[in-house]
């Protein structure tokens, strides 16, 4: 049995500390696909527990941005960012407990964004305009479990088989085949300056992005119809993918490294957020059949290195969460190189957001698988 319930009192902590996330230091009121992180986390303990609270945080945070006429303050569909859906997802349980139009209204300006966003040769979404050709690990997270949900609630479920697709190429192009890991992006045209010319792929297994992966598959196969031709393709894909992530787990703290493969190479650390989203996947595809019950062993150890290694509480009783990267990419004005001394060199941060969402929901799901 859980002594304590993490989740509770990391959902307590954001809200006395950060009641509208848009305010949040560095955010500025930018639309900012952080913030559905964090609510995701505040939606699975609403449906887990009842209480109207959770609920009502997300609502008021989301109606900081959510027009009357369904339009989204700071959002502009132009820029074709695959990070400015990740939000979205919070729509529907607006739209279906509220039946306010403006909802359902804002999820159709977001799915528009989808029927046009440019894709590579077969059909694979580009990170964001600005890195054409680019498929990113990240961009599955952002972009797959809304348009999955928007086919399913509005379109009658067709389509589903664009979602899966989506899944597919990237696991193409990105798997490692002595590791089984997936390399965090992939150029098509092989011309980015941090790609390897030849097969297009960035170099290092970054942490985080294997974590916006592997909970993108586990929230997209939890409502895919079982009955789809690809569920088990994807199913295979998040098994082999969790099982080479098994691989890299630091035997004496249960945790992950920023770069998950070069855990005794110089600056490398144990970083809380992609460690946080690896529970979350093993706790919810245990809880989904998808993963048998030998998973237990692995995913108790993993959540109490998450306890033990990250979360410090002050003296209000607030939860920090220590040791985030606070951001990670490739390519920008910057020439972000996708090197080990890049990704180590980004700033390492306490409460960043992505951090504390991804923390929220892999208390919640653990706890409900250990209940």
């Amino acid at each position: 049995m859980i002594q304590t319930a993490w989740s509770i009192i990391t959902a307590e902590s954001i809200m006395e500390r950060m009641p509208r996330l848009y305010e949040d230091k560095g955010y500025d009121g930018k639309w900012s696909y952080d913030y559905g992180v964090v609510l995701k986390g505040f939606e699975l303990l609403w449906r887990q527990t009842g209480e109207r609270k959770y609920f009502q945080f997300i609502k008021e945070n989301m109606d900081y941005f959510i027009q009357e006429d369904g339009s989204i303050r700071g959002y502009h569909l132009g820029e074709y960012n695959i990070d400015h859906i990740n939000n979205g997802k919070l729509l529907f349980a607006l739209y279906s407990e509220t039946k306010q139009e403006k909802y359902k209204q804002a999820a159709a300006l977001l799915r528009k964004q989808l029927q046009t966003h440019p894709r590579t040769s077969e059909g694979a979404f580009w990170h964001k305009q600005i890195y054409p050709y680019q498929i990113w690990l990240d961009g599955l997270y952002m972009g797959a479990p809304f348009y999955l949900e928007y086919l399913l609630t509005f379109e009658e479920g067709h389509g589903v088989d664009d979602v899966t697709k989506q899944f597919i190429l990237s696991e193409k192009h990105t798997k490692d085949a002595r590791t089984g890991l997936l390399y965090h992006a992939w150029d098509e045209k092989g011309i980015q300056p941090w790609c390897d010319p030849r097969t297009g792929l960035s170099p290092n297994f970054w942490g985080r992005s294997l974590g916006w992966y592997a909970m993108a598959l586990v929230d997209v196969l939890e409502i895919l119809p079982a009955e789809h031709a690809d569920y088990g393709h994807l199913a295979r894909i998040l098994m082999e993918l969790l099982s080479a992530i098994k691989e890299q787990q630091d035997a004496a703290t249960g945790v992950w490294y920023q770069i998950i493969d070069q855990g005794d190479r110089k600056g490398n650390y144990l970083e809380a957020s992609a460690s946080s989203m690896f529970v979350y996947a093993i706790a919810k595809g245990i809880r989904l059949g998808l993963l048998d019950n030998h998973w237990i062993t692995t995913v108790d150890h993993a959540y109490a290195g998450v306890i033990a290694e990250f979360v410090l509480q002050t003296k209000e009783g607030w939860v920090n969460l220590n040791k985030n990267c606070q951001v990670a990419g490739l390519g920008g004005a910057d020439q972000r190189d996708g090197t080990y001394a890049y990704y180590i060199s980004e700033p390492i941060i306490t409460n960043d957001q992505k951090g504390v969402g991804a923390f929220l929901k892999a208390c919640a799901e653990y706890e409900e698988l250990r209940r």
